[in-house]
C-alpha cells in the first residue's frame, strides 16, 4: 500500500508558498510571491487556466512560489485537484499561501493524487512525492484515515487475478479484522452449503480456488448495527455464458465492490465509530469447468426462494443474495452492499457517478449531501415497483437474467431487494471501481468511489 506519512506535515523550513487563483486572482498572487513574479508571469503568458500551473524563480534562481490555476466551480472533482502536483511539482514541502475554501479536501487530494500502483514494474518516478504543509484548521489523522481507506480498496482491485484468487481476498479480509481485533469466521468450499449458503457455493465451485464468505464483526454490540455487503468475485469469465475477450480485460475488478468496502470499514474501525460493524464478504471465481452451474438451473437460495439461472454472467446478484439474507437476519440498523453488477449502471451514469438504491429517503438525502460535501459523487436511481415483475421466473421463483433488455441496473436493485426483509435502511451501490483516465485525485485504474461520503455520513450519525 502506499505510504501517506510524511506527505502532509505540520511544519517545514522554507516551505514553497503555493497561491490557487482564478485569473482575476493572477496579479495578487504574483505580487505576493515577490518584486519578479510579475514580470514572470507576464513573460510566460500564464493565464491561471484551470488544471495549470507555474513555477515562479527568484532573483538567485531559486523556488520563489509556484501559481495553480483554480479548479472550474462546475469541476465536481474541483476541490481535489490539487493532487495533480504532488508527483509533478519538484521535491520539497509547500504551503498554501492562499486558502482554499475546503482547505480538507485540498490536503485530501495532495494525498489522493500522490496514490501510485507499482508493485509489477520499476518506480516511474523515483522522487518522493512533494509535501503539503497541512492547512490550519484540518484534523491530519482524519484526512490520512480516508486516503488510507481509498490507497487499500485501490490496491486490491489493482492486483491481477492470477495473484488476487478467492484465497488471497480472503486472508487480506481476515488481516485487515485481525488488526483490528475484529472476530472472523470463514466459510470455505462444501461448508457453505453446511451453512445454508448455497448461491454462494454455486457460483464458485467452478473455480481453481473454492468459494468462500469471510464475516467479520467488530465494535460494541450494544452499539447501532452497521453491515457492509461487498462483492468478492475475483475474476469473472461469464461461466458457461462466456464472455467476449474484451469484455474480460477489466474483470479483476469484478470483487471492486468487495475491496471499497474493506477501505469504508478500515475507515470506520480507524476511527473508533460507535457502531456494531459487521462485514460480510463472499469470495468467488466465476470460471468454466465440468462443474460449473448452468443456464436453466434452479438453485433454492438461502431465504427459500428458488432462483432460476437466465445467464451464468449476472453471478453478482446471486453471491450477494445470500450474504445480503445472512446479514438482513439480524435486523442492522443500517446495510450497505455494493457491486460492479451491470453495464446498464454505467450506460446510465459513465464511469465517475455510481447510482445507488434504497427505500429511505432520509438516508438517501443525508448520503447526497455527503457526497456533495466530499466531492464523492453518487446519483439516486428509482426502486421503481412496476419492473419488479420483470424479475419473475418461468420455473424459479425469480430469475436472475430476465429477458426484458431495459432498466438492467434497477432490475438488479430490485433483485437484491428480495432479499432484504428486516433491516431498518438498505443501500445497493452498482458500481464501476475504475478510472478509465486519469483525474487529479487518482491516476487510471482502480477507483475508490462513494466510500467517503458513507463514511463521513456513519461517522457524522454515529459519532466516535
Amino acid at each position: 500500500m502506499n505510504d501517506v506519512s510524511g506527505i502532509l506535515v505540520d511544519d517545514a523550513a522554507e516551505a514553497v508558498p503555493m497561491c490557487v487563483v482564478d485569473a482575476a486572482g493572477l496579479d495578487a498572487a504574483a505580487g505576493r510571491l515577490g518584486p519578479l513574479a510579475a514580470a514572470w508571469v507576464a513573460a510566460a503568458g500564464y493565464r491561471a487556466v484551470p488544471g495549470t500551473y507555474l513555477l515562479v524563480p527568484a532573483a538567485d534562481g531559486a523556488l520563489a512560489g509556484v501559481i495553480v490555476g483554480a479548479a472550474a466551480v462546475s469541476d465536481p472533482f474541483g476541490p481535489l485537484s490539487l493532487g495533480r502536483l504532488t508527483n509533478l511539482l519538484p521535491p520539497g514541502a509547500y504551503r498554501l499561501a492562499t486558502p482554499p475554501e475546503r482547505p480538507d479536501l485540498a490536503a485530501l487530494g495532495w494525498l489522493l493524487g500522490a496514490y501510485r500502483f507499482q508493485s509489477y514494474r520499476g518506480n516511474d518516478n523515483p522522487d518522493a512525492p512533494a509535501r503539503l504543509i497541512m492547512p490550519q484548521g484540518v484534523s491530519r489523522a482524519e484526512v490520512e484515515r480516508m486516503a488510507r481507506g481509498c490507497h487499500h480498496a485501490m490496491d486490491l482491485i489493482n492486483t491481477p487475478a492470477n495473484d488476487l484468487g478467492p484465497a488471497v481476498l480472503a486472508e487480506s479480509a481476515k488481516n485487515l479484522a485481525a488488526s483490528y481485533g475484529a472476530q472472523v469466521i470463514e466459510t470455505v468450499g462444501d461448508e457453505l452449503l453446511d451453512a445454508n449458503l448455497p448461491l454462494i457455493h454455486a457460483v464458485g465451485r467452478a473455480g481453481p480456488a473454492a468459494p468462500r464468505l469471510v464475516d467479520f464483526t467488530w465494535g460494541d454490540a450494544a452499539c447501532p448495527k452497521i453491515t457492509l455487503v461487498g462483492k468478492g468475485v475475483t475474476f469473472d469469465t461469464g461461466g458457461l455464458d462466456i464472455k467476449p475477450s474484451s469484455a474480460m480485460l477489466l474483470m479483476k475488478k469484478d470483487m471492486g465492490g468487495a475491496a471499497m468496502l474493506l477501505g469504508l470499514a478500515r475507515m470506520i474501525m480507524d476511527a473508533d465509530l460507535r457502531v456494531r460493524l459487521r462485514v460480510l464478504v463472499p469470495i468467488v471465481e466465476n470460471s468454466i469447468s465440468a462443474t460449473s452451474f448452468r443456464p436453466g438451473d434452479v438453485i433454492r437460495s438461502r431465504k427459500g426462494l428458488t432462483v432460476e439461472i437466465g445467464n451464468t454472467d449476472a453471478e453478482g446478484r446471486l453471491i450477494l443474495a445470500d450474504a445480503l439474507t445472512l446479514g438482513d437476519e439480524e435486523a442492522p440498523e443500517l446495510m450497505i452492499d455494493m457491486a460492479t453488477l451491470t453495464g446498464a449502471a454505467r450506460v446510465a451514469l459513465g464511469p465517475d457517478v455510481p447510482p445507488f438504491y434504497t427505500h429511505d429517503d432520509d438516508v438517501a438525502q443525508a448520503l447526497a449531501g455527503h457526497a456533495r460535501e466530499q466531492s464523492d459523487p453518487v446519483w439516486r436511481m428509482p426502486l421503481w415497483p412496476p419492473y419488479d415483475t420483470w424479475n419473475s421466473g418461468q420455473v424459479g421463483d425469480i430469475t436472475n437474467a430476465p429477458e426484458k433488455p431495459f432498466a438492467g441496473s434497477i432490475i438488479a436493485a430490485l433483485f437484491l431487494s428480495r432479499f432484504v426483509e428486516r433491516a431498518q435502511a438498505h443501500i445497493h451501490f452498482d458500481v464501476y471501481a475504475w478510472s478509465p483516465q486519469p483525474r487529479a485525485h487518482a491516476p487510471r485504474g482502480g477507483a475508490a468511489q462513494a466510500i467517503r461520503a458513507l463514511y463521513t455520513m456513519i461517522r457524522d450519525r454515529y459519532g466516535a
